[in-house]
């Protein structure tokens, strides 16, 4: 069965978060042997910040108790980050958190960002902090909290970029907590915004996120009630048939 495993094809068009459940899957499976998934996972785990989870990994891939010195410094290095991105994020997210205070927010989000600024003192500076809290959260593997700090921080991003690699984010958080109805909205969002070419720089860029999208989207369609219909719907579109041709030639 291993000789069919599509992971090393398919893992490179994925975020590395989501290379995790496709381990998981394998190991359950026993497809391979238990330590190459275990160094697998610690490889992944390597360029993560879940440092826990890959101490937890070194203990069962060599039967010990110890973890090498390197991970205890890494550990104290992401524990001392956190704190410093919770600490600059924290006048915005107290300002979310208080339903009376974000009644006052508009759709216009130039409103919001003058309104925030006067009242608050909450400017540029606080809204990338929460970006920067939310997807160092999101490597830290709380999936949850980087889902809801990325949806608010969508609601008053300006900036195009970092408002498309916020939906790829909140689109991999719902993937990995396993909300497919969320996660479907997500990915419909998202699409909206890969097929609209003012968001990228070249064809190409633009071809490669449809390539990703169309990977990312297998973990909805193959676990949402009506997933089997919409696959087919979104492969046969001319503009995802040609960019899986192109893959298929990769």
């Amino acid at each position: 069965m291993a000789s069919y495993d599509l992971t090393q094809r398919i893992a490179p068009n994925l975020d590395r978060h989501l290379v995790f459940p496709i381990l998981e899957f394998l190991q359950e499976r026993q497809l391979y042997p238990d330590e190459q998934i275990l160094k697998s996972k610690i490889e992944l785990l390597n360029k993560t910040n879940m440092v826990d989870y890959a101490m937890d990994i070194h203990k069962s891939l060599y039967h010990t108790d110890d973890v090498p010195q390197d991970m205890v410094e890494r550990r104290a290095d992401v524990v001392a980050r956190l704190k410093a991105l919770e600490e600059a994020a924290a006048p915005l997210v107290s300002f979310l958190q208080n339903p009376s205070a974000v009644q006052e927010l508009r759709p216009d989000k130039h409103y919001n960002l003058q309104m925030l600024n006067e009242r608050y003192q909450i400017g540029p500076d606080q809204i990338e902090a929460l970006y920067q809290y939310a997807k160092f959260q999101f490597e830290c593997g709380n999936y949850s909290g980087a889902a809801d700090y990325l949806y608010q921080y969508r609601a008053l991003c300006t900036n195009s970029e970092r408002r498309l690699s916020a939906l790829w984010g909140k689109l991999a958080a719902e993937i990995l907590m396993q909300n497919w109805d969320i996660a479907l909205e997500e990915l419909n969002q998202l699409k909206e915004k890969v097929d609209d070419s003012k968001s990228f720089t070249s064809p190409l860029s633009q071809m490669q996120s449809r390539i990703w999208l169309m990977h990312w989207s297998l973990f909805i369609f193959f676990n949402h009630d009506n997933g089997r219909t919409q696959i087919i719907d979104l492969f046969n579109q001319d503009k995802y048939a040609t960019s899986n041709f192109c893959l298929l030639l990769g």
